[in-house]
């Protein structure tokens, strides 16, 4: 018997099992994934009597989604982004208030598609790193490259190119990744050197690709923060000149994430 033979037993068959040849066949067509929902599609095709067709379709649709979300998290990770902070798993109880109707814009990505930046600000736990890196997320589905990393790491990769004469090569690599999420910008002060690559790297994104950032200081703040006045506000003009401001006040949010907390 063949396999398109086969296949029409398991559809009108009384039960929903499936053949060792049909799962053979799969796996070595790399679908064997198809295994894990395959008996629901069976017994949704015996119970609407699909047309063969109708049911190819079904299958390989389960296929190309399952693809998609698995080349997301693949992508996801590879770009430096947390797995468990999503849209999906931000707390709508959370005690933080923020503009939502920019926060659905920035949702849209349309910044992106701009080549603008967004500035998540906010006090010390109300979730502005998750927000940032939701927006990551949402990103890497549209398959927009993105590379989401600290502050102070990213500085430290570019001190460390200087040793090995890969710094033109990294800033440019950095000034193609569309969307690049630099969190906690600012949280310590950045020396001449850090300054300088922070302005080289505003001015090689200005409105070619974004910078999403997420800060515990104002932008006025950060110009006290950085060696060299000058180049220091030509990069804060820049990049403020182009970017949505998202300020995120309130409790803590990762205090409402606490062991054996009861919220109410």
């Amino acid at each position: 018997m063949n396999a398109m033979a086969r296949t029409a037993r398991a559809i009108t068959a009384p039960n929903d099992s499936i053949s060792p040849e049909l799962k053979q066949i799969l796996r070595t067509l790399k679908l064997g994934k198809m295994l894990d929902t395959l008996p629901e599609r069976l017994a949704l095709a015996r119970t609407q009597q699909l047309p063969y067709v109708d049911f190819l379709e079904l299958l390989l649709a389960d296929e190309v989604s399952r693809r998609d979300t698995n080349s997301a998290m693949l992508r996801a990770r590879s770009a430096g982004l947390d797995p468990g902070m999503r849209l999906d798993t931000w707390d709508p109880a959370a005690a933080v208030r923020f503009d939502q109707q920019l926060w659905n814009e920035l949702c849209s990505l349309r910044f992106v598609e701009a080549a603008h930046g967004a500035l998540l600000l906010g006090p010390v736990g109300v979730g502005k790193t998750h927000l940032a890196t939701a927006i990551g997320h949402a990103a890497v589905r549209r398959r927009y490259p993105v590379h989401m990393t600290r502050a102070d790491k990213l500085f430290k990769r570019l001190k460390a190119a200087r040793l090995d004469n890969t710094l033109d090569a990294e800033m440019r690599r950095l000034a193609h990744v569309q969307v690049l999420i630099i969190d906690d910008l600012c949280l310590q002060a950045l020396d001449a050197t850090e300054t300088a690559d922070f302005y080289e790297l505003v001015v090689e994104k200005h409105h070619k690709t974004s910078i999403v950032i997420t800060s515990n200081r104002e932008p006025n703040e950060w110009l006290a923060m950085m060696a060299d006045p000058l180049l220091a506000q030509s990069a804060v003009d820049r990049l403020t000149s182009t970017a949505h401001e998202l300020v995120i006040e309130g409790e803590s949010y990762r205090q409402r994430q606490r062991p054996g907390r009861h919220v109410e």
